[in-house]
């Protein structure tokens, strides 16, 4: 962990030298101890001065050689002088040895104690080299990054941290060595790298009164792996608020944050973290973005021919709008990104309005909404209007504000894309007319509804027959024709490879196409189940429909399908 020492000589020189007001010095040193980071790299990563500034200015006033590491190879550092400790701890980096002096690579020359350690440490005398702190950042993640890959199958476990326990109950927080903390360190790490590993989207750290307990939501369902110390959760919260940048001094109130967790020189993963306060300590929740996940490919997501044929026909109108609805979870943002994705090419101009922005996107223009600032989806939504757009997505449709500005997008010339939380594709239009949106401004905008949700996918490996008599089948509602043409029901098992006998997710969906016949039921005032009996006439096939369509080619089980469609 980087130190949070200040080094106020440094700082001093900032304000002397006319780079900084004594108000930006406050607010990055404020910013410094807050994130526990050290003050140069605050001041850098915040465009107060540039890393050369800085390197220019230390070689001035102090004397110290200055080394461009654009121009070393980080890779030929001796293997005995990488104290990675001691790297993490004080942002430093042991270039080479000269005779029997170690040369130290650092942003900051008035790091004493920086020296100090690593003298002690290799037994060789210590000498700083200036180096740029936004090219030492880049070394110090090419030095450390092999540390995940060590810890996807070792680390530390519960029975370490239950050694703690004594230490952690005798004395307060305050009184604590930073040493102590590796431990919580390590073990966190641990549980980030074995929820990327197990496919995990979710992962929730929960304190209660007697125990604490870590779940991970796998393909859906949440499972318990690790219950350490209850009385560990505060620093548990500590170290992942930490890596968040949050405030650690803030436990009364919600808090949003970050974490990239950099897994090689081209891979890396975003957790979205949020803070609850609880009666017990705070609850931490994060969701894993994998921006791979954006990357899948229309025919990877479970479109049945029809249903991809019908989403690829709208994708290719100039305007209009298409509306993808379901419960938080179901895979609606995969599947717009999907469709941006398809879109995203150098002749349209796309913009997004997101909260928060999940997935980044290389070409398309994204806008994290800040309601405390003022940043709405309808104002975004107004100013992507004024910077000549070909593709818009709203996060959500939330109001009916935003409803009337998208609807006037469509209408204008422009494809929209955008969500809203319902229960089936026909529910979708009558939530819109409630917002009171005119029923004539819904039929001439809307283009096509998709309800979706996500199904657990068999384990290939595992997976068995199951016996299930026709009256049965019938009951569930298999048609005569399915039944009559034969297939083979599957059932869960369970194996070494899978989380009781699934493996992945599939999506069922619900893809209804604006038709004069239900653009008529919406302007004469039609309820949802008049509009989703007319798209059922005119070839629509309902979730639960799809789910079954599912089970029939041996993609997943009748009691998924039960599960996914509340039936």
């Amino acid at each position: 962990m980087p130190t949070t020492g200040l080094h106020l000589g440094l700082s001093t020189l900032f304000v002397r030298k006319g780079m900084l007001s004594e108000e930006q010095l406050g607010a990055a040193v404020s910013k410094a101890r807050q994130r526990r980071q050290a003050l140069v790299s605050v001041i850098v990563q915040e465009n107060l001065i540039s890393a050369r500034a800085v390197a220019e200015l230390c070689y001035q006033e102090y004397g110290t050689p200055l080394l461009d590491l654009d121009e070393f190879d980080v890779k030929a550092i001796p293997e005995e002088f990488l104290n990675k400790k001691l790297i993490e701890k004080h942002r430093c980096l042991p270039l080479f040895k000269r005779g029997n002096r170690l040369y130290i690579g650092t942003s900051d020359p008035t790091n004493i104690s920086a020296l100090e350690d690593f003298q002690f440490s290799a037994g060789l005398h210590a000498e700083a080299i200036l180096v740029e702190e936004d090219k030492l950042a880049k070394a110090l993640e090419a030095v450390l990054e092999d540390d995940l890959s060590a810890l996807d199958m070792s680390g530390l476990d519960e029975s370490a941290l239950a050694d703690m326990e004594v230490q952690d109950s005798e004395r307060k927080d305050d009184d604590k060595e930073e040493g102590d903390e590796a431990p919580i360190v390590l073990y966190i790490n641990k549980i980030l790298t074995d929820a990327i590993r197990k496919g995990a989207s979710d992962l929730h750290f929960e304190p209660y009164e007697k125990r604490y307990r870590v779940r991970f939501r796998i393909d859906g369902i949440l499972h318990e792996v690790s219950e350490p110390p209850v009385n560990l959760a505060g620093r548990l919260a500590a170290r992942l608020k930490v890596m968040s940048k949050l405030d650690i001094a803030e436990r009364r109130v919600p808090q949003d944050g970050r974490i990239k967790m950099k897994l090689s020189r081209t891979k890396s993963i975003d957790f979205r973290v949020s803070t609850l306060p609880t009666i017990w300590g705070e609850k931490i929740v994060m969701r894993i973005l994998d921006s791979s996940s954006a990357q899948l490919g229309i025919e990877k997501l479970g479109y049945e021919p029809e249903q991809k044929e019908a989403y690829l026909e709208m994708l290719a109108k100039p305007q209009g709008m298409i509306l993808v609805t379901g419960p938080t979870g179901s895979g609606k943002t995969v599947s717009l990104y999907t469709g941006l994705n398809i879109l995203n090419t150098e002749e349209r101009n796309i913009s997004t309005a997101e909260d928060p922005v999940e997935i980044n996107l290389e070409g398309i223009n994204q806008v994290h909404i800040n309601i405390k600032a003022g940043l709405t989806f309808a104002s975004a939504l107004r100013s992507f209007l004024r910077q000549d757009p070909d593709v818009v997505m709203v996060g959500e449709i939330r109001d009916l504000e935003t409803a009337e500005i998208a609807i006037k997008a469509a209408q204008t010339g422009h494809l929209v894309l955008s969500t809203l939380h319902t229960n089936s594709a026909a529910e979708t239009l009558t939530r819109l007319v409630n917002m009171g949106v005119p029923g004539y401004n819904i039929a001439s905008s809307v283009n096509l509804i998709i309800a979706q949700r996500l199904a657990r996918r068999l384990c290939a490996d595992c997976k068995e027959p199951e016996e299930v008599p026709e009256h049965e089948l019938r009951n569930l509602g298999f048609t005569d024709a399915q039944i009559a043409e034969g297939f083979t029901v599957y059932k869960p098992v369970g194996c070494d490879n899978c989380a009781g006998g699934y493996k992945g997710r599939v999506g069922i969906y619900e893809v209804m196409k604006m038709s004069d016949e239900i653009a008529r039921i919406i302007m004469e005032g039609g309820n949802s189940l008049q509009m989703a009996d007319m798209a059922k006439s005119q070839g629509m096939k309902d979730l639960r429909q799809s789910g079954l369509l599912k089970v029939i080619q041996g993609i997943t089980s009748i009691t998924e399908v039960n599960r996914v469609t509340s039936i």
